[in-house]
């Protein structure tokens, strides 16, 4: 075993005393040697010290860059042949959405990626990617300058300045940290530098971001939304709980002539609840029916059975039940149910939030800009976000309500911070130097000394790695915790999500994995002290925490050096989507996927940004705390930031998508977490040239970037948040504000911003069309084939798809189940379909037809609705009988999507009878021939025209509801006729 190298504490600190880094005494063995314990608590002290570093150093460089550059050949030989995986935006987007051409050459991949420019990723993936990129970029760069800065200075200077009679025998690593003592002005004149190179680029990023911004509130998408010229407001007294309660609270800001329509929110009671039990009791059929119908030449000689759900009143709990008679039968009483309560919401039970639309942008910013600093009748005023953005279940809370749920998520992220301190203290005493691990394990000391190379690369890379495989998860726990807090907005929720995650990552892996070594060692340092007469003064003082600090910061580098290369490693991976390769295939082949699973492997999956922007953040605390102390940081982070602009940019364009759109608002969360990291690399800084105890001078010259970064965190504040947040700050009052024009008709305020609970179409089970022919063996409930046509339950006769080959003829007693084909289970099938297409394509963003978009003033012409692609908007449905024209043909499916659908008030041209749809037309609005033409309401594609058949008599139908939330009896916008309650597809409308 080599000798041990010279104690840097011992070096840098002339005042402590060998004591204070030995042993802290206590009892020994019958050799004299200190007992198990008092090792175990010496190793706590001084858990870096080892001299493994430059090996495993070398193997976590050739580890990193050996596996990264394997990975990354199987990535551009597998990406061509696997669009699912590595292009699905390209396979799903329209042509304003999709991202260029690519080619199938082994790096075709790389020529698009600088072709495509910052504006035209802003049209294709939005601004959120678009901010998200330029934060790599600026990253990027910024830690390039710091790295020539850091490397050119820091490293000459401490080479020439060190003791040659110290460092005789040090590792080349050991000598680029001021272990052997250095020039400390030279640090003094690097954290300006550095200091300076981190404002310029957030300065300069700023003043880009708001020109983003600006664009963004000028592009047409923006500008015909709903949502930009809407306000939320909450907090709303219970004496102003109306529509006229809302128009007063806003015109009391003065701050426009104009007065908003308003819509305040009514109790949806249970219904959320209730539907989110209803997905989960389908799901839980489809996997029941998946597994079981996996072979249908040969069933399971037992049918599944399950445990009846605790809130079931009508099992005993823990009930073993047969799992596909009871929750199909839990899927019916659950949609009666959901029914039952729709029916009963009225507007007079309000709650304490609502929306107020304005005529144009300006009024409605105008009002937010001057309410952002006062409350009218204490309700807080701001800009609605999109629909599809809103957590509704928190937006009745009170103000008091919402802080009491933010302290108690505060206390449970408080609990595992404090929870996660001994894991990894342990981690950074035994798997971060595996010596420490021989001291008490003999065993393992005999096979160190045998194996030291081989151990060596081992260190490199296991602490790393099961560090990196915790944080991987970490995210998915904070979502859930966050989830809970009060957040009015699910944007709003990940910029929480990704502080609290940055907040952990710096008090687990700099306060205690870095330092806590630090503290124990200066504790037990005072202690023994203290024991040998000193008094507890004089102890705390001969302890030098200080230096402990620096000492300890300085040994710890060569793991983060490692870790931060290991970050590389990990660019090539997120590259590759090794996961969910390996996941989709195993689970094709290993697991029993229902229709709805295979369906969602194939469709494109959101970006994480909140996991990402952390990850960024905390590598830039990282490489910023240690720079100093280990100039090669700097330059390992540069590296890792210039191969992730090319990997994350690859699979913002190709692979993600944004699920929902914040409009760039991540900026400032990630500005303040940059100026974060700077300060936390100037006070590692203070602590170095402070800790010679003398060199007060040294202190005193750095004093004055405190009051730097305050003038420039002031000047970015006034100079860019408010043009950035306000289309319009309220100076001037647009003429455009007064001019009194004609309402909006595609406004519909109430409808566009109802809580989803009331409209919100219900799933249907999906089996896979191979065991069709099962479904009435397994399924012993009645069915279409049994009902005469005299009464009407669980499924309908005009539930039965039409044989497509047979005209006219039933297809077989399917209901009440979805039948999905072996070539339909791909989301390209079923990207039009609601419940696909909000979940894994913005709300229809990615496909040009989000349903935030309202009308234009043409009769004939429409924002949402049905489009090219045939997607349904229930507006665009109350809508359209207004405007219908005379020609028979000009129908969509908003008129003849249902199986049981008639016609309907403001409908012209032929009548149908129950159980007949029209033939389909080649109109504009017309979906084109795609699986939905061809499942459960087959009838779309080959029935035939009745055009003398008169229509059955319905019920008139019934009148909006006050508010604007339409006909709520039938759950839905359409405002077509009362439907026989008993109908299954009663339940289902909106579907497609």
């Amino acid at each position: 075993m080599a000798a041990a190298l010279p104690s840097p504490a011992r070096l840098l600190f002339p005042r402590q005393t060998d004591s204070s880094s030995g042993s802290s005494g206590g009892t020994t063995d019958s050799n004299g040697n200190p007992s198990t314990g008092d090792q175990f608590l010496d190793l706590i002290s001084s858990p870096f010290d080892s001299e493994f570093y430059s090996k495993s150093f070398v193997s976590a460089v050739i580890f990193s860059f050996a596996l990264g550059a394997i990975v990354l050949l199987g990535f551009c030989f597998v990406r061509p042949y696997n669009n699912v995986v590595y292009a699905p935006r390209a396979k799903h987007a329209d042509s304003k959405h999709a991202p260029p051409p690519i080619g199938k050459g082994l790096f075709g991949w790389i020529k698009p990626l600088y072709q495509v420019k910052e504006q035209e990723l802003v049209e294709r993936c939005g601004l959120d990617a678009a901010v998200f990129m330029r934060f790599s970029r600026m990253m990027r760069n910024m830690f390039l300058a710091l790295a020539v800065v850091g490397c050119g200075i820091l490293i000459p200077t401490t080479l020439v300045s060190s003791d040659g009679d110290l460092s005789t025998g040090a590792g080349f690593l050991q000598r680029l940290t001021p272990t052997y003592g250095t020039s400390y002005w030279a640090y003094v004149v690097v954290a300006y530098i550095f200091d300076a190179i981190i404002f310029f680029f957030l300065w300069r990023n700023y003043g880009a971001i708001l020109r983003l911004r600006r664009q963004y509130f000028e592009s047409k998408d923006y500008q015909r939304s709903l949502h930009s010229r809407t306000l939320l407001l909450t907090d709303i007294p219970s004496e102003l709980r109306s529509d006229d309660g809302i128009v007063k609270i806003t015109e009391q800001a003065k701050a426009t002539g104009d007065t908003p329509r308003a819509a305040i929110a009514r109790n949806v009671k249970e219904l959320p609840d209730m539907i989110e039990d209803h997905e989960e009791a389908v799901k839980d059929l489809e996997k029941v029916l998946a597994k079981y119908l996996s072979n249908p030449d040969k069933l399971p000689a037992t049918r599944p059975t399950c445990k009846a759900k605790k809130n079931d009143m009508g099992f005993t709990k823990g009930q073993q039940v047969d799992a596909i008679e009871y929750l199909s039968a839990r899927i019916k009483t659950l949609e009666t149910q959901i029914k039952e309560v729709r029916l009963t919401i009225d507007k007079r039970n309000a709650l304490s939030y609502g929306f107020a639309t304005y005529e144009n942008i300006p009024a409605a910013h105008d009002v937010a800009y001057v309410t952002r600093k006062k409350s009218p009748q204490g309700t807080s005023i701001i800009l609605a976000p999109k629909p599809n953005d809103l957590i509704w279940k928190n937006l009745p809370m009170l103000k008091k309500e919402r802080n009491w749920q933010n302290f108690i998520n505060n206390l449970w992220v408080a609990l595992l911070t404090v929870a996660w301190i001994v894991p990894n203290v342990l981690i950074s005493v035994f798997l971060s130097n595996l010596s420490h691990l021989g001291t008490v394990w003999p065993a393992f000391q005999r096979s160190l000394y045998a194996h030291q190379t081989a151990w060596s690369i081992a260190q490199g890379i296991i602490a790393p790695a099961i560090t990196t495989l915790f944080y991987y998860f970490l995210p998915a726990i904070f979502r859930r915790l966050v989830t809970n807090a009060g957040d009015k907005t699910k944007t709003g929720r990940e910029r929480h999500v990704m502080h609290k995650l940055f907040s952990f990552f710096l008090i687990n892996n700099l306060i205690v994995f870095s330092l806590f070594s630090a503290a124990w060692g200066f504790a037990t340092a005072a202690i023994w002290n203290s024991d040998n007469g000193e008094g507890g003064w004089d102890a705390i003082v001969q302890g030098n925490l200080v230096g402990q600090i620096v000492t300890t910061m300085i040994t710890v580098t060569p793991y983060w050096c490692s870790w931060l290369l290991q970050r590389n490693l990990g660019a090539a991976l997120d590259l590759s989507q090794l996961a969910r390769l390996t996941w989709g295939s195993f689970s094709r082949r290993f697991r029993n996927p229902t229709p709805r699973e295979l369906i969602e492997l194939t469709a494109p999956q959101p970006f994480d940004y909140a996991g990402y922007y952390n990850y960024f953040c905390f590598y830039a605390a990282v490489a910023l705390a240690f720079g100093a102390l280990q100039p090669l940081a700097l330059a390992i982070t540069a590296l890792y930031f210039w191969m992730d602009s090319f990997s994350k940019k690859y699979m913002i364009l190709y692979i993600f998508i944004t699920k929902y759109e914040s409009g760039g608002m991540f900026w400032r969360t990630l500005y303040n977490r940059i100026l974060v990291c700077a300060v936390l690399g100037n006070i590692v800084i203070g602590f170095l040239v402070g800790a010679q105890g003398t060199s007060w001078y040294l202190l005193a010259a750095m004093a004055p970037l405190i009051f730097l970064f305050l003038g420039f965190k002031w000047y970015c504040l006034r100079t860019f948040d408010d043009p950035i947040h306000f289309y319009s700050q309220g100076k001037q009052i647009s003429e455009e504000a007064h001019v009194e024009g004609k309402r909006r008709k595609g406004d519909r305020i109430g409808t566009r911003f109802g809580h989803p609970a009331l409209f919100k179409p219900l799933i249907t089970p999906m089996v896979s069309a191979k065991s069709q022919h099962l479904l009435k063996q397994v399924y012993s409930g009645r069915t279409s084939m049994d009902n005469t046509g005299q009464e009407a339950g669980y499924s309908d006769v005009y539930l039965d798809a039409m044989d497509a080959s047979n005209p006219g003829k039933s297809s077989g007693a399917n209901a009440p189940f979805e039948i999905v084909g072996e070539h339909e289970m791909d989301y390209e099938h079923w990207k039009n379909n609601p419940e696909f297409r909000e979940e894994h394509g913005g709300e229809g963003e990615l496909f040009g037809r989000p349903g935030d978009m309202t009308r234009s003033s043409t009769p004939n012409s429409m924002m949402t609705g049905f489009t090219r692609t045939g997607t349904f908007d229930s507006t665009y449905s109350q809508d359209r009988s207004r405007s219908q024209s005379a020609d028979p043909h000009a129908h969509t499916r908003a008129s003849s999507r249902d199986s049981d659908r008639t016609k309907v008030a403001g409908d012209v041209g032929v009548d149908y009878p129950r159980g007949y749809h029209r033939t389909p037309t080649t109109d504009t609005f017309s979906r084109p021939t795609t699986r939905h033409q061809e499942s459960r309401e087959g009838l779309v594609t080959h029935a035939a025209r009745m055009a003398q058949s008169p229509p059955p008599q319905l019920p008139t139908p019934a009148a909006p509801t006050p508010g604007g939330y339409g006909d709520i009896r039938l759950g839905s916008n359409s405002g077509t006729p009362y439907e026989d309650d008993t109908s299954y597809d009663y339940f289902r409308r909106g579907r497609m």
